[in-house]
């Protein structure tokens, strides 16, 4: 496995700091690596080997700590007998109840450094949120993105990244994706059989165990079918009727949790809808992108059957991976794909298959040219000319997802 160098940038300048760095992603995205590579960098720095504590809650070892006092009771015995400071790091900490409290007594009562994962969007409680408010740093983890597994592939494999081979490994990545441990595999029917187990898992370990679901079938029916509409409108009226077509009765109730319990897994995020001239969050039209687009490919259907929507995915999760706040935009009849914030930069982002007939370009470039403010504005697609226009930039995807500019 490759070192993620910007996670562990970031997390450097953190270290020794009075914050908890909080590390969330989705199962089996490379936090356990991530900390494991922390660890090494702690010990580049000198820190003796003792003074460094990691625990893994999925760890045969710490299996039956559940509970606050079962966690004090391991930490108190760990660190007794330790001077210096103590590094301490907790993997998958969101299954012992109460431990907000207990990470929150450690920072006051010992001289510690602390280091967090978990696998679910609500590990951050209100509680903890209290309890810790201006003491923590949250540090999203994502899959590999398309040029981190380029990264990988030259340093694993040694391949030279030529024009036909950074387009070759594009393919693989629109099928497949960037879960860590599916770039060592050589074949696609294990890759795939792989990446159905991380769903199996993420199912039976971060919403079966958290939540209760009388009907599992009902609830992997849900999924699939959100599986299969990412990238498009999402509502729950013909999610409730298509299950219904099915001889499945539920309620929109029902569909609303269950999409609730998905988006804390980290397994997909909702994007609002936003009317650009109004300023108005819209309180419909929303839609879901998968963590990874190698789920769709292994789940629901062949990615190559789905490319425009696939693309679209690719796009969105690289833009939140560069600390983009994303929203669709809606203006007068039409949409852009992408609105894009951070800070003071804000950018708008169409993305097409191919900009193959006048219509099409039509399409992706007019409701660029609406837009009443001059922020920088891209379409981005497979094709390899430049086809920018009147202002808006155009960009093959390659290109931007190597372009760390934008």
């Amino acid at each position: 496995m490759i070192k993620r160098e910007s996670y562990l940038k970031q997390i450097d300048a953190l270290m020794n700091t009075d914050f908890i760095k909080i590390i969330i992603g989705i199962r089996r995205c490379g936090k356990t690596f991530l900390l494991k590579s922390i660890i090494e960098e702690l010990k580049n720095k000198g820190v003796n080997e003792e003074n460094i504590i990691y625990i893994s809650f999925e760890s045969n070892k710490y299996k039956n700590i559940f509970t606050q006092e079962e966690l004090d009771e391991l930490i108190l015995n760990l660190t007794n007998n330790i001077s210096g400071k103590i590094y301490i790091l907790f993997d998958e900490i969101q299954q012992v109840n109460g431990w907000e409290k207990s990470v929150n007594g450690y920072r006051v009562d010992l001289d510690c450094d602390i280091y967090i994962t978990g696998s679910n969007s609500k590990l951050l409680s209100n509680e903890l949120a209290t309890l810790l408010s201006g003491r923590y740093i949250k540090i999203n983890l994502y899959p590999f993105s398309y040029k981190e597994v380029l990264k990988y592939k030259q340093e694993y494999y040694n391949i030279e990244l030529n024009y036909e081979n950074k387009r070759k490994i594009f393919h693989e990545y629109l099928l497949f994706g960037g879960m860590p441990g599916i770039l060592g595999i050589p074949d696609d029917d294990t890759k795939i059989n792989a990446l159905q187990d991380i769903y199996d898992s993420i199912i039976v370990h971060d919403i079966l165990s958290r939540y209760t679901i009388n009907d599992v079938d009902l609830f992997k029916r849900f999924s699939h079918y959100l599986m299969n509409s990412t990238g498009q409108t999402f509502s729950k009226t013909s999610i409730t009727n298509y299950l219904k077509n099915e001889n499945r009765k539920t309620t929109r109730n029902t569909i609303s949790n269950f999409t609730i319990y998905l988006q804390e897994s980290l397994f997909c995020k909702k994007v609002r809808r936003q009317d650009i001239l109004g300023k108005k969050i819209l309180k419909t039209g929303e839609k879901y992108y998968l963590a990874d687009q190698g789920f769709h490919h292994a789940l629901v259907d062949d990615n190559t059957n789905w490319i425009p929507r696939v693309l679209e995915n690719i796009v969105y999760n690289e833009l939140i991976r560069r600390g983009y706040s994303v929203k669709i935009g809606k203006i007068k009849n039409k949409e852009i794909d992408f609105v894009c914030q951070k800070y003071d930069k804000k950018i708008y982002v169409q993305v097409s298959y191919y900009l193959s007939t006048e219509k099409t370009v039509e399409r992706e470039f007019s409701p660029l040219l609406d837009v009443p403010d001059k922020y920088d504005a891209y379409v981005i697609s497979m094709d390899e000319f430049d086809m920018s226009y009147n202002g808006i930039k155009h960009k093959n995807i390659i290109e931007f997802l190597l372009d760390d500019e934008i």
